[in-house]
């Protein structure tokens, strides 16, 4: 029989500060689900109430605002739109930049670091001047294109990345055996880039989702507001109704874990490891 050895101090210490990370890092999420399920009385009370008879009844409110299914609409239409669009645009502008060579390519790579590090906040009012001239405020596709142009800059550097690690080898094997460049990238790169696709997508996704500023500016409408204006709605002069709050902060966060638990099994990274000999 084999005989297990002892766990040494290091890894001993490792594991006690991964699992005390886990429980800081799970331990809010975990409250807010918790919360959304207890009674006001319970939620408010000065001493944590752990052990609880669970109640949907804030879902209930949180649900039945007026309107919900249309934020519910606009925020799914914006989102989806806005990553859809930066996949397709940054696919082309990776390509182009990852293999191509041409005069000006790295000052474009430079424009894109620094437009994915500028904070979009500062051009909430210079967003708002040009919808109001423009009268395109309360404009859903307005909104999905402004999103858009959010995600596009991190999209296209990741992607950029993946598409230079695949070997060109590959490509050239298939230019070799009578495939053009398009049908090249399409039928050996662009399978090959799930990954990059996979990450991008969700980072996206969460971009567009929790957006805030931008539509709290330029749709004041409720019809064309998204989730994330719906989550005030529980705060009013006469208090917050906290455990609405939370169960519309659960109910919020849910399509994130979805898309993530979704893309996270479809992303198997090392597709092109030994494809290559020599």
């Amino acid at each position: 029989m084999r005989t297990r050895k002892p766990l040494r101090p290091a890894a001993v210490l490792k594991n006690l500060t991964a699992l005390f990370l886990a429980v800081l890092f799970v331990f809010p999420v975990y409250w807010m689900f918790s919360s959304s399920l207890k009674p006001q009385h319970e939620i408010l009370t000065k001493d944590p109430v752990f052990v609880f008879s669970p109640t949907f009844e804030n879902y209930t409110t949180a649900t039945g605002v007026d309107l919900f299914w249309t934020y519910v609409g606009n925020s799914l239409v914006v989102t989806v739109g806005a990553v859809l669009l930066a996949l397709v645009t940054a696919l082309a502008a990776s390509f182009a930049l990852a293999r191509m060579k041409f005069k000006g390519r790295k000052g474009i790579v430079l424009v894109v670091m620094m437009a994915q590090m500028a904070p979009w906040e500062v051009m909430v009012i210079a967003m708002y001047m040009i919808a109001r001239d423009s009268d395109l405020l309360n404009s859903i596709p307005l909104l999905t294109l402004i999103y858009f142009v959010m995600v596009l800059p991190f999209t296209v550097w990741t992607l950029r990345g993946f598409i230079a690690a695949v070997p060109m080898e590959l490509e050239e094997a298939a230019q070799i055996d009578g495939c053009t460049r398009g049908q090249a990238f399409r039928k050996v790169i662009f399978p090959l880039l799930a990954p990059g696709l996979m990450s991008t997508s969700l980072f996206g996704f969460i971009t567009a989702w929790n957006e805030f500023a931008m539509i709290l500016m330029l749709n004041k409408e409720k019809e064309s507001q998204t989730l994330t204006l719906w989550l005030t709605q529980f705060q009013t002069a006469f208090g917050s109704d906290w455990g609405a709050t939370m169960a519309a902060s659960t109910l919020f966060a849910l399509p994130v874990l979805i898309v993530f638990l979704f893309l996270q099994r479809k992303a198997v990274g090392g597709m092109t490891a030994g494809a290559v000999k020599g």
